[in-house]
């Protein structure tokens, strides 16, 4: 009776997350999604702890560890979720990901020392092939996306630089051959020879999760955020087809499904394929940085607060592109009240939002959304495109890679052909930065030297700050 009550709180406990999953497709009901896949998580492991049994009829017994872990890892969580900064949002994510492939290769390596014991008397030749293969296909996947997450982490917080050399394309593939031939011959071949073997792919996997995230350069990081997450989903996926869970292999499917497609919409948006990030040479901060600053010593042109705030006072149309450094200077609030304040004067106002912009997939969105921006005045990258040629003012907040015309004219730029927001077609452009220095990707911008190009330095947050000012005056 219990297991069929547990059957059917996983299958509500699916349901939810589909729902939650599809909810989060739009920031008007983002955070019901949340709270709806919430409530089903919270509700399978409720039940897994009093309903599940195994085929004895042994019942789970080490109540206190278990609520101690859930305990101590809810208090943890929710302190580091209240505290953390938006700017440092994407690090966060990247760390909490990192822990979800941690467990999973944890439960592979668990998993297959229980398995081994029950099995040792045939020299583990009595595991079976599928149940060999689930486990390190979870161990491997789970150990990699682990080791890459934290470096991850690492960069984006700025304790861990990019590093590779040469050749490394080439060791990072044979690496990954080795350790899925390792594996092949584990479950296939030599099934007796598991436990030194087994242990010997989790180092492997581990290293290769180091040598695959270290060599990416900046620019590239919230597509290989959006990777790392499906690794995970597929590692927990992996664990649910182990313990016939299927909670947790409902979880693991949507969101290994949903990292890879928002990884093939990401790589397509920045003209790049899968396969320069699985053998970690994805946008390399090495070449890169030897561009930075070719340009540095070109004059530019300046406009200051009183001077912009009566052209986009006076502009019927003005589209604004956020970008990290909004986030850094936490200005989202005060650019919705300039937005607030331009549309009471009959200004149109909308938002050009790249797919890549910021540190992580969506950073932008979560920012202005929580400043309360309506959904429909972001626009997309190709909508936006057709839209700037008919705009007034753009204004460039702290976006710097994504606004790149090198990307369109330059063969010889690191990001030539990736897709970018093509704001020197408006009839002004306004960028808002706190000094010259190169973006994420670490080259020059062309674009702060175009003859439609006006730069206004300073903190984003006082820069807005002041334009509202100078608008309501006048």
């Amino acid at each position: 009776m219990s297991q069929s009550i547990l059957t059917l709180i996983y299958i509500i406990a699916s349901v939810t997350f589909i729902l939650g999953l599809k909810m989060l497709s739009s920031p008007t009901t983002a955070r019901k999604g949340n709270l709806v896949a919430a409530f089903g998580m919270v509700l399978a492991i409720i039940g897994t702890i009093f309903l599940y049994h195994d085929d004895e009829g042994n019942y789970l017994h080490n109540h206190l560890w278990i609520f101690g872990g859930l305990a101590i890892g809810t208090l943890l969580g929710w302190i580091v979720a209240k505290k953390v900064k938006m700017t440092a949002m994407p690090e966060m994510v990247s760390l909490f990901n990192g822990m979800g492939g941690a467990c999973a290769a944890m439960i592979s390596l668990i998993e297959f020392n229980h398995l081994s014991h029950l099995h040792a008397e045939s020299g583990f030749a009595g595991m079976s092939h599928g149940i060999l293969g689930i486990i390190l296909l979870g161990l491997i996947i789970g150990s990699i996306s682990f080791a890459g997450s934290m470096i991850a982490w690492g960069k984006l917080n700025g304790s861990i630089k990019d590093f590779s050399f040469k050749g490394q394309t080439i060791i990072n593939i044979l690496f990954l051959f080795f350790i899925l031939a390792l594996a092949t011959f584990v479950i296939f071949i030599r099934p007796d020879a598991t436990r030194i073997l087994v242990y010997i792919i989790f180092i492997l996997a581990l290293v290769y999760g180091l040598f695959f995230v270290m060599p990416i350069g900046g620019a590239d990081m919230p597509v290989v955020i959006s990777l790392l997450n499906s690794f995970t989903g597929v590692a927990a996926a992996s664990a649910g087809f182990l313990y016939n869970n299927k909670a947790m292999l409902t979880g693991g499917i949507l969101v290994g499904a949903a990292g890879t497609l928002l990884t093939i919409l990401m790589t397509k948006a920045m003209n790049r394929s899968i396969m320069n990030v699985l053998v970690g040479n994805f946008g390399g901060g090495g070449t890169a940085s030897t561009a930075a600053g070719a340009g540095g010593t070109q004059p530019v042109k300046e406009i200051n607060a009183s001077d912009l705030a009566i052209s986009l006072n006076y502009s019927k149309s003005v589209v604004i592109v956020p970008g990290y450094g909004l986030a850094v200077a936490q200005a989202q609030k005060t650019c919705k009240e300039l937005e607030d304040t331009l549309e009471a004067n009959g200004v149109e106002v909308k938002y050009a939002i790249h797919p890549v912009a910021g540190r992580m997939p969506g950073h932008m969105n979560v920012l202005l959304a929580e400043a309360n921006v309506p959904y429909p005045k972001l626009i997309d990258l190709e909508e936006a495109n057709d839209m700037l040629k008919d705009t007034d003012v753009v204004l460039v907040l702290g976006a710097n890679d994504v606004v790149n015309p090198a990307a369109k004219d330059d063969p010889a730029s690191p990001i030539y052909g990736m897709p970018v927001l093509e704001v020197w077609n408006a009839k002004m452009v306004v960028v808002v930065k706190r000094s010259m220095s190169s973006g994420y990707a670490g080259i020059d911008n062309p674009l702060f030297y175009h003859d439609k190009t006006k730069m206004l330095f300073g903190d984003a947050k006082k820069v807005l700050q002041d334009i509202v000012t100078e608008i309501k005056a006048l």
